[in-house]
């Protein structure tokens, strides 16, 4: 299926945001994560179905001063 993620096409073989996030490689990362501009809680990852063409967004907090 083709989506975009942080506005790159992306072509992705899973259904789901968790699974999203683990084929990119996230893992139990701490990241932030929207899908066609509305927020998605970690706890809704795993059962929100990805759709052809969806716009997913993943923010990771950055460390610095």
């Amino acid at each position: 299926m083709r989506i975009l993620v942080n506005e790159e096409p992306r072509d992705i073989e899973t259904a789901t945001l968790a699974g999203l996030l683990d084929e990119l490689g996230y893992g139990d990362a701490r990241v932030a994560t929207a899908v066609n501009g509305a927020f998605v809680p970690a706890s809704r990852r795993g059962s929100l179905t990805l759709d052809e063409g969806a716009r997913v967004e993943i923010l990771a907090p950055m460390q610095g001063g």
